[in-house]
């Protein structure tokens, strides 16, 4: 059996979100030092604050400062900070409930080691030197002794509110395509396209998948496909996507090489992308060090009868 390949993998991407009036207060009040809190009609006061009363689903916007000092309701310790967080050393999970506050403010406190952090010890708020409207306004925790912190009589109105937030989001992942892919994988290394068949159906698959999609059964019998084949469906990309070198506007389709039944996808080349049809006969362009084809481009056949691949739209 050929080894199954893995690989690490990252997907990352900004995900952008905007505040309603309770966030929007909310933060921009961390980027003036403030921590407010919603109260619920039965008086009770919740920081974070949220939009609906978790119990009675009521609409909440009557905002309230608390303090930024309060009590160590639970902890957990992290030995090995990960990438992101907001302390590089080890540092200590925990929930805050803030001094008027009814809830426990999830964050982390700056300690020593777990001998440092108790259930009901004293914390205030450790603030960031550059705030921006966020909650790494709130650097850290700190053990506080001292009395509660005083309050600055805020009513939750502010200039230049905070209307949206940008934050990243980001998978760090082992990724093994398992055996049938990893035969795929290293046909593409020589320039060769491989699928697999059904048994049953007798379908080829590229890329193959290990087993057939429609009987069910288990698949083995490589099939090298292409490389020539015919452009089933396309798509005109006129917007340019981050870290793509690739000039807009131009054409990504679905490609059925010769032999597969499936269609695999791929960008077209060597044609202007007004003059793109379906039924167009392409062939793989490589690069030099290339892993897989750079883009397909015509191969100069007449067309494909719409009937020979009708199936595979």
């Amino acid at each position: 059996m050929p080894e199954v390949l893995k690989a690490p993998l990252v997907v990352e991407f900004p995900f952008t979100r905007s505040l309603g009036p309770v966030q929007s207060a909310f933060l921009t009040g961390l980027r003036e030092r403030v921590v407010l809190g919603v109260r619920t009609r039965d008086g009770r006061t919740l920081v974070p604050p949220v939009e609906y009363d978790p119990v009675t689903s009521d609409d909440l916007d009557e905002l309230v400062e608390v303090a930024s000092s309060g009590t160590v309701t639970t902890w957990a310790w992290n030995h090995e900070p990960r990438r992101g967080q907001p302390l590089d050393t080890p540092f200590a999970w925990v929930l805050v409930q803030l001094d008027g506050s009814d809830t426990g403010l999830l964050h982390v406190l700056d300690v020593p080691g777990p001998d440092a952090v108790h259930t009901g010890m004293r914390v205030r708020v450790r603030w960031a030197e550059e705030r921006s409207g966020a909650i790494t306004d709130i650097a850290c925790f700190e053990p506080h002794d001292g009395a509660g912190a005083e309050l600055t009589g805020s009513d939750g109105r502010f200039e230049d509110m905070v209307t949206g937030i940008v934050a990243p989001a980001r998978l760090d992942y082992t990724y093994s395509p398992g055996r049938a892919q990893s035969g795929y994988i290293n046909a593409l290394s020589d320039r060769r396209a491989v699928g697999e068949r059904c048994p049953s159906c007798r379908k080829v698959y590229v890329p193959p998948r290990g087993a057939c999609p429609t009987c069910g059964v288990a698949t083995s019998e490589q099939v090298e496909v292409g490389p020539r084949g015919t452009l089933t469906t396309y798509c005109i990309v006129n917007i340019k996507a981050k870290n793509l070198d690739i000039e807009v506007p131009y054409v990504y389709g679905h490609i059925a090489l010769d032999g597969a039944d499936l269609a695999l996808h791929g960008r077209i080349g060597g044609i202007p992308y007004d003059q793109v049809r379906m039924g167009l006969r392409v062939e793989p362009v490589w690069t030099d060090g290339g892993r897989y084809p750079d883009h397909y481009r015509p191969t100069g056949e007449p067309d494909a009868d719409y009937d020979t691949y009708k199936e595979l739209v």
